[in-house]
C-alpha cells in the first residue's frame, strides 16, 4: 500500500511557531525530507523542527539548486519527486519540509504535479509565513478596513515594484536580498525611506530589525528576510 504524502509548513525560524497538526504529523510519519540548496549545505527546515522528530525517524536530504534556469529546475523537481515516490510506494509515510508556509514561494509545491500524476495522497499542513511573523514581531499591522496587501518576490525587473509602490496600501517585499540596493532606490524615489521595515531571520537568536534606508543601500542582506511597506 503506498503512503501517504505530508507537505509541512514549519514557520519562519522560532521552533515554537509551529502547529500543533504539524507536530503531531511529524510524529506519525516514517521519514522526513529536508530541502537544501546545496549537497551537505543543511536544512533550515529540519533545524526548526529537528526536536519534534521521533528518536527513530529517517531524514533524506534532497537538493533543490538555487537557479532561475528553468529546464535545471523542471529536471529537479522530477528526479526528486521520483526519488519521492519510491519511497512513498514502500508503504512509508513522508512529511516534507517547509520553512514559512508550503504554499508561498515553497519548493514543496513544484513537487505536486509529479506526484498527483501517480495519485499519490497529499496533505498540505499550513505554516505561519514569514511577513506574519514580521508583522506580528514589530506589531506592524498588514493591512486593515479597505486597505490592499500585496506580496511580491523581488526580483531584478523594476516595473512590477513600481507598480507595487504606486497601487497598494501595503507591500510585502520577499527576498529582498536579491536586490536590496534596488529598493533602497524606489523607497528613496516614492518617498517611502520611513515607510518601511526589514527583518532577518526572524523568530531566531540571529533576528535583525532594519529601519534605516542606508542598511539597505550599503549592507548586505540576509536571504531570510522579509520587508513590510506601508503605503501612507
Amino acid at each position: 500500500m503506498k503512503g501517504k504524502f505530508y507537505g509541512i509548513g514549519v514557520g519562519p525560524g522560532d521552533p515554537e511557531l509551529i502547529t500543533i497538526k504539524a507536530v503531531n504529523t511529524l510524529k506519525k510519519v516514517d521519514m522526513v525530507i529536508c530541502p537544501e540548496a546545496k549537497k551537505e549545505k543543511g536544512s533550515i527546515a529540519f533545524n526548526i523542527g529537528k526536536n519534534y522528530l521521533k528518536e527513530d525517524m529517517e531524514i533524506l536530504y534532497l537538493t533543490f539548486p538555487m537557479t532561475h534556469d528553468d529546464k535545471v529546475l523542471e529536471k529537479k523537481w522530477k528526479e526528486n519527486s521520483k526519488i519521492i515516490l519510491k519511497h512513498l510506494n514502500k508503504g512509508k509515510h513522508i512529511a516534507f519540509l517547509t520553512i514559512g508556509d508550503p504554499m508561498v514561494y515553497s519548493t514543496y509545491m513544484y513537487l505536486l504535479p509529479y506526484l498527483k500524476e501517480e495519485n499519490v495522497d497529499i496533505e498540505t499542513i499550513p505554516g505561519i509565513t514569514s511577513f506574519c511573523a514580521v508583522a506580528s514581531r514589530t506589531n506592524t499591522p498588514l493591512a486593515s478596513k479597505g486597505e490592499t496587501l500585496c506580496i511580491l518576490p523581488l526580483m531584478k525587473d523594476s516595473k512590477k515594484l513600481d507598480t507595487v509602490l504606486d497601487e497598494c496600501d501595503n507591500i510585502v517585499v520577499m527576498k529582498p536580498s536579491h536586490d536590496s540596493k534596488l529598493l533602497a532606490k524606489k523607497l528613496v524615489e516614492k518617498g517611502y525611506q520611513d515607510n518601511f521595515i526589514l527583518v532577518s531571520k526572524c523568530g531566531t537568536e540571529e533576528e535583525e530589525i532594519i529601519t534605516d534606508i542606508e542598511r539597505l543601500k550599503n549592507d548586505k542582506i540576509h536571504y531570510l528576510s522579509t520587508s513590510i511597506i506601508k503605503n501612507k
